[in-house]
């Protein structure tokens, strides 16, 4: 019999026999098993920001949080962090985990006299002030702090006797623990964070002399890395969901920074099957036009022509359908959500001037892809809209982000935009938009001016 089984157990470890995912996913959860395409790694906290109590009276050996964790907890109770209180006060701790990150909290707590759990309350912060503050009732009118909207920041729960809890997904660099049963002692071997993130090679790079720009630009890598998980969101705390409209310069930085990755193609087409036409992609029009002018980009970097001709029959539909919104004078009157951004969203001309330019710029990627995928039919349609839109002319309104938008299209000379653009420095200045402000500089020749802002 113990030969049998040891023959067992070799056939079974054979190389090449079967991988630990397929084994789990036929034999024990009948092809229910996911595997998540997200790396998880553990960041211990890189210093303590504050504690509520410097006496070693209420936290004692704050600093062994600090230290190395390897994940596995003890009978031992031997140099423990002790968050103790009582009906006076709480103890309190701030962490700092030294970058902004995705990912939740993970708190070991040690072995104690009472099995009883232990409540505390956990606040995530992109900032020592958000992780300090109080979240608020974003029903409240006038409110102007963090919410738990699409991730929660601010919650309690109990912490277990000798065991260790895993919570939240959010993003922030700072967590404050604070203890909130009464006349109790935590002892607390490690607090850190669960940092998920695509484990994914750096391609590009940039340095110059300059190291403030150096440092910009590692940051909005950095960040559109975070922003790559499951799908390609548009925060890591807010909204995280795939925004077409957003997606496009995220693509581009994506390009430039990692290459050709699926989580473009994923959520591209995440997009398109979520939006059977004649709907528009986030019930906003304009998000359907830069899902097109993605598409261009995104083949001008890769070449991927098979790719590109899996859009040819949702492409030309939605083609057709934008086309219907031009009227005989040739301006563009879109139905859906009629939005660029949020600084112009309640300003109607300024949205009918950046939805000219993006019907422009829409219809001219339209006129590169079918010339791409060899549809003649597409292209002609392309053109004779492309003529059509030509007969009206909006104004900026002194409006940057209508100037850029312009400019891009083609509609207004770049100098002209770069005008609009450059008064005022960086005031009207958006995270969105900013990317096609700072681009229309460029397209002007107005580097230093860019640099300036």
């Amino acid at each position: 019999m113990r030969h049998s089984l040891i023959a067992v157990l070799f056939f079974f470890l054979l190389p090449g026999y079967a991988s630990a995912q397929a084994f789990l996913s036929e034999r024990a959860f009948v092809d229910r098993l996911v595997k998540d395409e997200i790396t998880r790694a553990y960041i211990t906290p890189a210093r303590i920001v504050w504690q509520s109590d410097t006496l070693n009276n209420r936290v004692k050996n704050s600093d062994v949080l600090l230290t190395e964790f390897d994940g596995q907890l003890t009978t031992s109770g031997r140099d423990m962090c002790v968050l103790r209180s009582d009906d006076e006060a709480q103890a309190s701790v701030l962490l700092d985990f030294g970058k902004e990150l995705y990912g939740g909290i993970e708190i070991a707590a040690a072995i104690r006299g009472e099995k009883k759990p232990v409540k505390v309350r956990v606040r995530l912060g992109e900032s020592v002030t958000e992780a300090m503050s109080d979240c608020i009732d974003n029903t409240v009118p006038g409110m102007g702090s963090a919410t738990n909207d699409h991730a929660i920041r601010d919650f309690t729960l109990e912490i277990p006797w000798l065991g260790t809890v895993e919570i939240g997904n959010s993003g922030f660099r700072f967590a404050r623990i604070d203890v909130l049963d009464k006349e109790v002692e935590l002892p607390i071997r490690s607090i850190r964070a669960i940092l998920r993130y695509r484990d994914i090679p750096y391609l590009g790079s940039f340095h110059s002399d300059n190291e403030r720009l150096n440092e910009i630009w590692n940051t909005g890598a950095y960040t559109v890395h975070l922003n790559m998980q499951e799908y390609l969101w548009d925060g890591i705390k807010r909204d995280r969901l795939v925004w077409l409209g957003d997606v496009h310069p995220e693509v581009m930085a994506i390009n430039t920074v990692f290459g050709d990755t699926e989580v473009v193609r994923k959520s591209l087409d995440f997009g398109r099957d979520t939006t059977p036409l004649p709907g528009w992609m986030n019930g906003i029009s304009s998000y359907s036009l830069w899902w097109i002018i993605t598409h261009r980009d995104f083949f001008m970097y890769h070449g991927d022509l098979s790719y590109l001709k899996e859009q040819q029959s949702y492409l030309s539909t939605l083609i057709d359908q934008v086309i219907t919104n031009i009227n005989p004078a040739g301006k563009e009157e879109l139905d859906g959500g009629r939005f660029l951004d949020w600084p112009t969203s309640e300003n109607p001309d300024v949205i009918h001037a950046g939805l000219q330019s993006l019907m422009v710029m829409t219809f001219e990627a339209g006129r590169d892809i079918a010339h791409w995928i060899n549809n003649v039919q597409l292209r002609v349609k392309c053109n004779e809209a492309l003529r059509s839109l030509g007969k009206h002319t909006p104004s900026t309104h002194n409006n940057k982000q209508a100037a850029a938008l312009l400019s891009l299209a083609d509609i207004i000379p770049a100098k002209e935009a770069a005008k609009v653009i450059i008064d005022g420095g960086a005031n009207d200045f958006a995270t969105f938009y900013g990317y096609y402000m700072l681009e229309t500089l460029a397209k002007a020749g107005k580097y230093q001016e860019a640099m300036d802002i």
